[in-house]
């Protein structure tokens, strides 16, 4: 077992693309770290200097007590899960489970033995015989994940094992490798593009962009602290309403267009730094949940918005609205696609599934205004102390 420590890691290819910037990253023995982030904010470049598939262009990593920047790949004693399963199509299960035990002409009962504990571990003793091609995709993940473990290495590298999996299954398969890691022990990176998988696998979460780690915490954290807007909207589905708001008189209210939000005296001692944006403009930021119907409430501040969509989902409705604010976009957490669909003043709403909200009607929405969030307008920082 073993630890995994980035000091100042950092890749610049030939072209002087710089890929990863001064990443400083501990993964502790036995954690499972998750690397997540849009498409191009080179996650998956880190995973692969980890490896030593990409070399490291400057920065100090080590895998246990050991500098491995100039180690080959099969010198640093890890295994890597990818995308593809990268499986023999001709070979048993069991034999691309010992493949890699054989090529170390390690004896077959020895052989043997590691296929049918780590068969065992996966749930696939009744598929050991069968070839790759008769197997799901969630078995043939299993697979790859039992080639790995059969090494029983240090470290555990995945590089979006789930995505080429359904919807379905991708759910069963990440409570799956959860489970299959925490009963290794062994410490984990885990890299996905996908959020909900992010905060559902990982002990915890570094989020990044452009190459550099915007925030890393325990999910609950991320969620309920995001050190700035771009974590604050790629954390969360449906992701966080941002709207340009102007702070009132000793920071008493915020003012979104044309309605105003009264702030209690907790809301500053909460977050004591918006005291010094009194009379100035800030980012607030408001999660669906955190915007019931104000029918679910007796009192309490409400917005008022012009109800576009009712999505029911049985346990909840999600209630798209709009009304008069600026509404802010994350650059980078939300995608092209998604920012041509966003008007001004569109946001989400979580509410009952009895509330009776009707496309076309006007909706009025109870503010958790203690559970808002604030960010500066110029530096898209969090506010807080």
């Amino acid at each position: 077992m073993a630890t995994i420590q980035m000091s100042k890691v950092s890749k610049v290819y030939p072209n002087g693309f710089q890929a990863v910037t001064e990443v400083d990253l501990d993964v502790a023995d036995g954690e499972f770290m998750v690397l997540v982030g849009p498409s191009g904010c080179g996650k998956t470049t880190l995973l692969r200097m980890i490896a030593g598939l990409e070399d490291i262009s400057s920065g100090t990593l080590s895998i246990g007590d050991k500098v491995v920047n100039d180690l080959s790949p099969k010198d640093r004693d890890i295994a890597m899960v990818f995308q593809n399963y990268a499986l023999y199509p001709h070979m048993t299960v069991g034999d691309n489970i010992g493949f890699a035990l054989k090529l170390r002409k390690l004896p077959k009962e020895e052989i043997d033995r590691k296929v049918k504990e780590a068969a065992h571990i996966l749930g696939l003793t009744e598929w050991v015989d069968r070839k790759p091609g008769q197997l799901s995709g969630g078995q043939r993940q299993r697979v790859a994940m039992g080639r790995a473990i059969v090494r029983e290495p240090s470290v555990f590298l995945m590089d979006e094992p789930l995505s080429n999996l359904d919807a379905k299954l991708r759910v069963q398969m990440r409570a799956e490798v959860s489970r299959i890691q925490r009963r290794l022990g062994v410490a984990t990176v885990y890299v996905t593009h996908d959020q909900v998988e992010a905060m559902t696998m990982g002990d915890r979460v570094a989020v990044m962009r452009a190459g550099m780690i915007q925030q890393c915490a325990d999910p609950q954290t991320l969620y309920d602290r995001p050190d700035n807007i771009f974590v604050g909207a790629f954390i969360g589905s449906p992701a966080m309403n941002l709207y340009e708001a102007e702070v009132g008189d000793h920071a008493k209210s915020v003012r979104l267009g044309s309605q105003q939000v009264d702030l209690p005296d907790q809301v500053l001692v909460a977050h004591p730094a918006l005291a010094g944006y009194a009379n100035r403009n800030v980012v607030v930021g408001l999660r669906p949940e955190h915007l019931p119907s104000a029918e679910e409430r007796e009192s309490g501040p409400v917005l008022e918005g012009d109800v576009e969509l009712v999505e029911a989902l049985g346990s909840e409705l999600l209630v798209h609205f709009h009304f008069d604010a600026n509404r802010v976009l994350a650059e980078g957490a939300v995608d092209e696609e998604e920012k041509a669909l966003l008007k001004g003043g569109e946001g989400v709403a979580r509410v009952d599934p009895r509330s009776k909200m009707k496309p076309g009607a006007r909706g009025r929405f109870a503010v958790d205004v203690e559970r808002m969030q604030f960010f500066d307008t110029d530096t898209g920082q969090a506010i807080w102390d």
